[in-house]
């Protein structure tokens, strides 16, 4: 008996619909790991019982092929006998069943010879191209010379191409996404597992990569992402944090890079590590996919290979050690660890190739049309007062913040710290290296106005986080920067932030140890929440600029000592 999910049942009823009430064609959305394929089996089992219709299924590699075989017999018993399959790879034709399940390539050209069908369903839609040279175009140019009538349904998590924009349009196969359901939604729900992110200190450049067909050239990610350093300190970093646990896939820039990953790995680690590329024979892939879904093997290191058609429940980290522009294979490769899996309470992301900083949290994708624009945030947030205003300003136009000017994006060489979810908050201690103290004037503010003490920490290798002391403030900014100073000296708090900018580089302040970060996705900015400080100089008596003695006795103001300062 096949019983679907809620929502399984209202996509099948929103295709129905729109087979009823349109002349085009309709695609379906839904996350990676949803099932699409209990979808799949319905609307099949529905075509030919109910409407003693024919079903062509297509499909772009053969894991999808053999998963919908396999699915459509366990999710509807009744269909086993009436699926033939029709597939070089798997080395069968079948022709006459009321099922076909197919693989593109290999009937792009016998639309004729498979006879009519009133129903074509596409898994993975967003691999049909938006021009008419493509296999799917050919093939269904030739099936509607056998069936005129014949409606196209596509099934996808990700309903875009990196190249081409959008798979739904008036002049493209499918036309119109008659339902969609999101990757947070399913994991509110319980049918989908929640992610998470660990945090990074180090960055790398990808701005010298160029890019070519929309995405980056992959000689030149391959050889950024293959430093002896890089693969070392990903490789520690992956082990560490994947210390409990079971299912690591690994996403390489490249076949020599993948096998670098693995070396280590196994040499270094003393990991069960194995890797399947493009060019690993068929029985040896079969063997090591096996003893990873089954728990024997841990670490799983891919180049291009397991981003779809692979189903392992038990993922439960994923690493990608690769950059790239499209947010089709991006989310494709966090998806893998999307699936439920008894004793699996999250999946874990480390990315290592800024792919969460350059495409955003998966639940909330966006793909702009080519010559649509640059994709930049409409607004930002002012980082002193907090404003939401137009991404164009320089200035502040409520407190007078100048914002420094644009600079080229920067990515972690260690996993990303931002959220992989929008609205997930992410809570990160980092080591701070440096800290610098400066007068900030505000471009353009009026006589008299307010300057602040910048202090900026340096967390890293191109790593900075900032937050701005307002003592010339009055009122509860005057307060905040009082208890913030008592926090870390023995000397009264400055009148202005010249004094104590001079102060603080004399050292009359506690060094700062680590900062707490808050990051929440989606917001421009993160925040500091948090310090872990060494402790406080010795307060100095005035006129210790003129002798080498210093007083080490703390003077006996009413705040001296005091850390948890309510004001």
């Amino acid at each position: 008996m096949l019983t679907l999910r809620p929502y399984q049942e209202e996509a099948v009823e929103a295709i129905y619909q729109h087979l009823r009430e349109r002349d085009d064609n309709p695609c379906a959305v839904l996350p990676t790991a949803s099932g699409k394929t209990p979808i799949l089996a319905r609307i099949s089992k529905d075509a030919v019982g109910r409407w003693k219709g024919r079903v062509l299924i297509l499909a772009h590699v053969k894991e999808l092929l053999e998963q919908a075989v396999e699915k459509l017999g366990l999710f509807a018993p009744e269909l086993r006998c009436q699926v033939g399959v029709y597939s070089a790879g798997l080395k069968t034709r079948d022709t006459e069943h009321p099922i076909i399940v197919a693989g593109i390539q290999s009937v792009y050209r016998r639309a004729c010879e498979l006879g009519r069908f009133d129903l074509v369903i596409v898994d993975e839609a967003h691999m049909i191209p938006p021009d008419g040279d493509g296999m799917y175009w050919t093939f269904l140019d030739e099936a509607r010379t056998v069936n005129p009538n014949v409606r196209l349904i596509g099934l996808t998590a990700t309903p875009f191409r990196m190249k081409s924009g959008h798979v739904c349009a008036p002049e493209n196969l499918l036309n119109h996404v008659c339902y969609e359901i999101g990757v947070r939604e399913l994991i509110v729900q319980g049918y989908l597992c929640p992610l998470v992110t660990r945090a990074s200190r180090k960055k790398i450049d990808t701005s010298g990569l160029h890019i070519r067909a929309g995405e980056f050239v992959a000689g030149e990610a391959e050889e950024l992402m293959d430093h002896s350093n890089l693969v070392e300190a990903a490789c520690r970093e992956i082990v560490e944090h994947a210390r409990d646990r079971k299912s690591v896939l690994i996403f390489a820039a490249g076949v020599k890079h993948g096998k670098h990953i693995t070396d280590v790995l196994r040499e270094k680690h003393g990991a069960q590590v194995a890797a399947v590329f493009g060019e690993t024979l068929s029985f040896e892939r079969d063997r090591v996919l096996g003893d990873f879904r089954a728990g024997r093997l841990k670490y799983l290191v891919n180049v291009n290979v397991l981003t779809t058609g692979f189903d392992a429940p038990n993922i439960d980290c994923v690493a990608m050690l690769r950059p790239t522009m499209s947010p089709g294979l991006y989310y494709q490769m966090v998806g893998r660890g999307f699936r439920l899996c008894e004793g699996k309470d999250d999946c874990l992301v480390l990315d290592f190739g800024g792919n969460v900083m350059r495409h955003g949290p998966v639940d909330a994708l966006e793909i702009k049309e080519r010559g649509s624009g640059s994709g930049d945030a409409p607004a930002k947030e002012c980082p002193e007062c907090q404003a939401l205003i137009a991404t164009g300003y320089a200035v502040c136009p409520q407190c007078g913040y100048q914002f420094p000017p644009p600079e080229r994006q920067m990515h972690d060489a260690q996993a990303s710290t931002a959220g992989i979810l929008s609205g997930q908050v992410t809570v990160a201690e980092h080591a701070v290296d440096d800290t610098h103290y400066s007068v900030h004037v505000k471009r353009g503010a009026p006589p008299g106005h307010p300057a602040t003490m910048r202090v900026e920490y340096t967390l890293g290798f191109q790593n900075y986080i900032s937050e701005w002391v307002c003592l010339e403030h009055s009122g509860w900014a005057r307060k905040k920067a009082e208890s913030w100073w008592r926090r870390r000296s023995n000397e009264p708090v400055p009148e202005t932030v010249e004094e104590a900018v001079s102060l603080a580089r004399g050292g009359a302040l506690a060094e700062t140890k680590s900062v707490t970060v808050r990051s929440v996705t989606g917001e421009k900015y993160d925040r500091i929440v948090g310090y872990e400080l060494r402790p406080k100089p010795a307060y100095r008596e005035p006129g210790w600029e003129d002798t080498d003695e210093v007083t080490h006795d703390a003077p006996a103001y009413a705040w001296a000592g005091r850390e948890g300062i309510p004001f």
